[in-house]
């Protein structure tokens, strides 16, 4: 047994109460069992706090998904990610060179069935993070919601600032489009799901596409998303020492992706103040500890007020970066199934 296995049965022998002992780090509100144990083993990776890093060194630093894969080794349990029928990594072109994107496909797809096709938008605040630390969640909307998905990368900051990634992601939602057929997919049946600064990404899609008059996705997954640049929402004062995601370090990723302040106060990342009449139907996903949860919410009857379809859950005692968790958490499992619902009745495949 290795020295992280006996650290962590011997906290749990001692009858260690982590979720109690985390509480202040979220204004008082308890994670779940097995989500402080995650946290638990992600501060054992001793990571540094991104806010004290430039963005080289920041996106060096352990992952919420490195801490997944690490107790479940320590548990003895498979730390494989979900198996799918065929994975593809491709590059295609951009606006100011090429893409990285990563295609998955059911196991039904092999079988020369025509699909409906989700483009995924992974988060990272604009600056870290790419298509291989969300592979987890592009894998469970593919199984789950039965449908090809394409992951793309997009460019980060500060090397390139707003709205760099914004006209990216939009890029490869056109090629999806123009590409669908070719993979085996539905052209008419191409939806967005997007976690955190992808959820921003991916109700910018959406607004673009209606604003150029191209088709646009039949249905939207929005899973905690930037949808603002106000920093006293309740959420944002309840967790300052959250983790994996805090106030600061939403400062810091604004920061080194912004322009400027007008840039946060301009409708594509205040969702608020956006134009979101006459877009697809909308399932948003929200954390109760993530200094976002607030502003989901909000945006949630604010889709609502505009005459959107709406459903929109907050999953309790849960973290941002919850949703691709499946192996350890059943909140996750939760919300990948609450997701593909509407993904799954958008594509008549209910």
């Amino acid at each position: 047994m290795d020295d992280d296995a006996m650290d962590l049965n011997e906290r749990a022998a001692a009858g260690r109460d982590i979720e109690l002992e985390m509480a202040s780090m979220f204004g008082g509100r308890e994670p779940t069992h097995e989500m402080a144990q995650v946290l638990d083993m992600l501060q054992s990776l001793h990571g540094k706090p991104i806010p004290d890093l430039d963005a080289s060194e920041a996106r060096r630093q352990p992952t919420p998904m490195d801490a997944v894969r690490k107790l479940l080794e320590v548990r003895d349990e498979n730390a494989d990610p979900q198996e799918v029928g065929s994975i593809d990594n491709r590059r295609i072109d951009g606006p100011a060179g090429d893409i990285d994107i990563r295609i998955y496909k059911p196991a039904s797809a092999l079988e020369g069935k025509t699909l409906p096709v989700a483009l995924y938008v992974h988060g990272g605040g604009w600056v870290i993070a790419d298509i291989d630390s969300y592979d987890r969640s592009a894998r469970a909307i593919c199984t789950s919601a039965h449908c090809i998905v394409v992951s793309t990368e997009y460019r980060h900051g500060p090397e390139h600032r707003f709205p760099a990634a914004h006209d990216d992601v939009y890029a490869a939602y056109k090629w999806t489009l123009e590409n669908a057929a070719a993979l085996n997919g539905d052209p008419a049946l191409v939806a967005v799901v997007g976690e955190s600064a992808g959820g921003n990404m991916a109700a910018n899609v959406c607004i673009r596409a209606r604003d150029e008059g191209i088709q646009q996705p039949v249905y939207q997954v929005i899973v905690y998303p930037v949808a603002g640049y106000d920093f006293d929402t309740a959420s944002y004062r309840e967790m300052t020492q959250a983790i994996p995601l805090n106030t600061a370090m939403m400062r810091w990723f604004f920061d080194n992706y912004l322009n400027s302040a007008a840039d946060g106060e301009s409708p594509v990342v205040t969702l608020d103040d956006a134009d979101l009449s006459g877009l697809p139907p909308v399932t948003i996903v929200s954390a109760e500890l993530d200094p976002l949860r607030s502003e989901g919410e909000a945006l949630a009857r604010q889709f609502q007020s505009a005459g959107v379809a709406t459903e929109q859950r907050t999953y309790n005692g849960v973290t941002h970066e919850f949703f691709g968790m499946g192996d350890v958490l059943q909140e996750a499992e939760d919300a990948v199934l609450f997701a593909a619902n509407g993904l799954l009745r958008a594509f008549g495949t209910a």
